[in-house]
């Protein structure tokens, strides 16, 4: 490992350790992965995980955090919250993502405090600063930690320590929440939802990574990365995907010629 992403990772412990025990937001992505591998390192048996499953993140992620905790040996705790009966959050207004991690985040901190764990961390890192993320703002009121971003790591440093260190993520796809695929405005619903989910574990089964299905009523608009169009729009690809997502309940299937670009339904 570089030696400046050696010291910048010990530092990291350093700033866990400090405080004498945690439970960490581990949802099984990049971040949350790195951050709670760390967070065993530097606090042993102090250190706990908790997955909160909602209609917002697909089963399959779940799944992977249940291994992964088994496997690191971490204690993890399972949070169940039907994010669309928070108020507000079903009309998906501009402040959503704050409205949502202000409940989910709330939910979380009860369960450390109720645990004895002394704080709750998160894994946001420095590039996400570059984007649009309301919900920040209720990781600072209610007094959650970002490790991460104390530490100065940014997504590709996390990646690049991760498959130094060995862990299964290092090369794992950006996901965020199924929500982020809704136009902001537009009714989320659970039909919808579950929609998006099956659509992108279609495309991922077929081999596309960094991909997403943003939904317009019912049509599917694909953003995927410019050097997998060529692959889409062979007859027996484009076929396959537009026979697929008709049977998800999808009317109208289309190709986003930009490609794939995080955040760009904010």
């Amino acid at each position: 490992m570089e030696k400046a992403l050696l010291s910048k990772y010990d530092n990291l412990k350093k700033i866990i350790a400090s405080y004498g025990s945690a439970l960490v937001a581990f949802s099984s992505g990049v971040d949350s992965t790195f951050l709670l591998y760390a967070a065993k390192e530097a606090l042993g048996g102090n250190a706990g995980a908790v997955t909160v499953s909602s209609c917002f993140f697909p089963e399959k992620e779940d799944e992977e955090a249940a291994k992964y905790c088994e496997t690191l040996g971490v204690r993890q705790f399972r949070l169940k919250l039907d994010v669309l009966r928070v108020d507000g959050v079903s009309d998906n207004p501009k402040n959503r993502c704050y409205l949502c991690k202000r409940a989910l985040m709330g939910s979380i901190k009860e369960l450390a405090e109720k645990n004895g764990y002394a704080t709750v961390l998160e894994g946001s890192n420095l590039s996400d600063n570059d984007d649009y993320r309301p919900g920040m703002q209720a990781v600072t009121e209610l007094g959650i930690k970002s490790p991460l971003k104390e530490a100065g790591f940014t997504k590709n440093e996390i990646r690049e320590v991760s498959k130094k260190l060995g862990l299964p993520t290092w090369d794992k796809p950006s996901y965020a929440c199924l929500a982020s695929r809704f136009r902001c405005g537009d009714k989320i619903t659970e039909e919808q939802l579950k929609m998006v989910e099956r659509a992108e574990e279609y495309l991922h089964k077929e081999g596309f990574r960094q991909i997403r299905v943003r939904i317009h009523g019912r049509l599917a608009r694909i953003e995927a990365e410019p050097v997998g169009f060529e692959c889409i729009m062979k007859d027996e690809v484009r076929e396959g995907i537009y026979t697929a997502l008709k049977e998800i309940g999808f009317e109208f299937v289309s190709l986003d010629l930009f490609g794939y670009k995080t955040g760009s339904m904010n």
